[in-house]
């Protein structure tokens, strides 16, 4: 592991700003607690407002928190400047100095550190090299691609090996497939240097695809923390379960909850046994405090739905479009209440199911090993 990388840990942190209208206070982020482990990338990801980018700014120094405390390793770095933080920044809109190319880009940091010439030469080579860019070093940033910049900007800020590497959007303003790549590359080269990273996005895929761990935030607070297979499969409620990926919900009458022993084991398993329109099923995950008879909804994936004939599953639909992916299908399927929104099933190996064709009218079911019960 990089010998600097050092963990990162909120403790009650809150911040409040001044209403330029009404001058009361307004709570952008409100009692945050986490910690981060020396090494990993976690990543706050939320809509627009729910305070990921004022927890990021806390955490680089240019806000200061309200209340709480903020500590990188062992030390406090709540009242401590930005400049004397040992953290970089990789900012949405690159940063890149217009005058300088893309080696002295690159070196401005070492430079700063007073690193001889010579050190400076090799390791700026190695990093870009890294990166790809090697033959690009004399170029200025205005004769780069977006994707070519943003490079720079990620090279410029790991270089220096920093305790903790802040990333705000970086990947924002690049189309989706130098997007795809980009991801790649953080990915790669954050644990090639086994530096401690925080990401900020409200891109759920950019979030599965490069953490360790995922903070959902909504509202200023935190929603739920966990790997990112954690908080597709396992939400804790809907609002986390929307967010982070396409998602259909069943209206459900909570029974009981049943014992049984596995097969393959002797371990226990309990199940929720839940009613949909006369149909019952036992579903392995459930919210905390459900009660029999309190009323839920199930919690279905795409992939842990199936089509079928109209009157044999939990609701009948009429698909209105099917979308071919290659590797799969997505068959939109029309409620038989207007009021609510299509539901999207995924069919993998399309070439070996049955694909049902727009205006067909189906039924919808699902895998409930793959579900999970919610509080309505």
């Amino acid at each position: 592991m990089h010998s600097k990388s050092k963990s990162v840990r909120l403790v009650n942190v809150t911040k409040a700003f001044k209403d330029p209208q009404s001058g009361q206070p307004v709570t952008a982020v409100d009692d945050v607690s986490f910690e981060i482990a020396p090494g990993d990338l976690v990543t706050l990801l939320g809509p627009s407002g729910c305070g990921k980018t004022t927890v990021l700014r806390m955490l680089s120094g240019f806000e200061t928190p309200t209340s709480g405390q903020i500590l990188i390793g062992d030390s406090d770095v709540t009242e401590v400047p930005p400049n004397k933080r040992d953290t970089a920044m990789v900012f949405q809109s690159y940063g890149l100095f217009p005058h300088m190319n893309v080696f002295e880009n690159v070196a401005y940091g070492l430079k700063l550190r007073d690193m001889p010439k010579d050190a400076i030469d090799e390791k700026v080579t190695r990093f870009l090299a890294m990166v790809g860019l090697d033959k690009l070093s004399k170029r200025p940033p205005s004769r780069l691609s977006g994707g070519q910049q943003q490079r720079v900007a990620l090279v410029r800020s790991m270089i220096v090996e920093p305790s903790v590497l802040l990333l705000d959007e970086p990947l924002s303003n690049l189309d989706a497939l130098l997007r795809e790549q980009m991801r790649v590359e953080i990915r790669r080269l954050q644990k090639s240097l086994s530096i401690t990273a925080m990401y900020v996005t409200h891109d759920r895929v950019e979030a599965m695809s490069l953490s360790d761990q995922i903070i959902v935030m909504n509202a200023g607070k935190i929603a739920q923390i966990g790997t990112p297979s954690e908080i597709y499969r396992d939400p804790i409620n809907s609002f986390v379960a929307g967010f982070v990926g396409k998602v259909a919900f069943f209206p459900c009458a909570v029974r009981e909850f049943v014992k049984g022993v596995d097969e393959l084991s002797t371990w226990e398993m309990k199940a929720c046994r839940v009613e949909i329109k006369g149909k019952t099923f036992d579903i392995p995950r459930w919210s905390p405090n459900l009660k029999p008879s309190d009323s839920a909804v199930v919690m279905c994936r795409p992939e842990s739905l199936s089509l079928g004939e109209p009157g044999a599953g939990i609701e009948d639909g009429i698909v209105s479009a099917n979308v071919y992916l290659g590797n799969s299908v997505e068959s939109w399927v029309k409620r038989q209440d207007p009021s609510q929104s299509d539901i999207l099933v995924q069919i993998d190996n399309p070439d070996v199911k049955k694909i049902w064709k727009e205006g067909e009218s189906v039924s919808l079911t699902f895998e409930p090993s793959l579900a999970k019960v919610l509080a309505a």
